[in-house]
């Protein structure tokens, strides 16, 4: 599986408008919404927040992967988005979020799903790649990252 597969550059913002969890998160679907991947926007906004309310997606480094999973979206899709300023997330290391990569899936694509994190996880473990990302200006510049890292 390649991120690329999955992530469109009209589904990436930087910067978002919101400035805090809850609003980012509804954002990143209206996005998905906008771009057609998401039949149900909230539907998904339901079952992310229910994911998020189990336990906080904000995994430490300044980054956030809150996902879930929906039976009206039949694909897997991503959104990512870039906050004007870092926010508070409730992360695992207190420290607030530079970045938020928003993973859908259908309930059925379980393995694809875990996929998809297993992908994410590693690219955001390189230092290098987190800190290009955190300073990306524009949604390009960021999509393009993302792309290189992938090549």
């Amino acid at each position: 599986m390649r991120i690329l597969d999955i992530l469109s550059p009209s589904s990436v913002k930087v910067p978002l408008q919101s400035t805090e969890k809850h609003a980012i998160l509804d954002e990143l679907v209206d996005i998905l919404a906008a771009n057609g991947l998401c039949p149900d926007p909230d539907g998904v906004k339901r079952a992310v927040w229910e994911r998020e309310s189990i336990r906080t997606t904000g995994i430490g480094m300044g980054l956030a992967i809150p996902h879930g999973k929906c039976q009206s979206v039949p694909n897997l899709v991503l959104a990512i988005g870039k906050p004007s300023a870092p926010i508070e997330f409730g992360s695992l290391d207190k420290k607030p979020v530079e970045l938020v990569i928003l993973l859908i899936s259908n309930p059925d694509k379980k393995d694809d799903h875990i996929q998809a994190l297993g992908k994410i996880s590693k690219i955001m473990t390189s230092p290098e790649f987190r800190q290009r990302a955190y300073g990306a200006q524009n949604a390009a510049e960021l999509f393009g990252l993302f792309r290189e890292a992938e090549s």
